[in-house]
């Protein structure tokens, strides 16, 4: 009874620590990814009339964002930074009216 309890110990010992380093691969992959969203190919995705949930999903959240509400319209305007490189999206009334990027080719 003894070494049935001392073995499933053992598997599950090894089973925790597959789980684990499993989790730290995805954490580490997830992390480098981050980074690469800002692209010049990402920007280039994004497109006149599209939602702040659909750049999102392309170029992920914002580095900052500033609201202005008009009494006409409302505005607001994405800033992502990363390194040198800075894209700003313009949203009119929630969709993008304008972008404008510093990354090269």
């Amino acid at each position: 009874m003894r070494q049935m309890n001392m073995s499933t110990l053992q598997s599950t010992a090894r089973s925790g620590m597959k789980s684990l380093l499993v989790l730290v691969l995805m954490l580490v992959i997830g992390i480098s990814c981050v980074g690469k969203r800002i692209t010049k190919a990402n920007v280039d995705e994004v497109a006149e009339g599209m939602s702040k949930k659909q750049v999102e999903s392309i170029l992920g959240p914002p580095t900052s964002i500033d609201n202005q509400d008009f009494l006409i319209m409302k505005k607001t305007t994405y800033v992502y930074r990363e390194g040198k490189d800075v894209v700003t999206i313009v949203f009119k009334d929630d969709k993008v009216q304008a972008k404008d990027s510093t990354l090269s080719e």
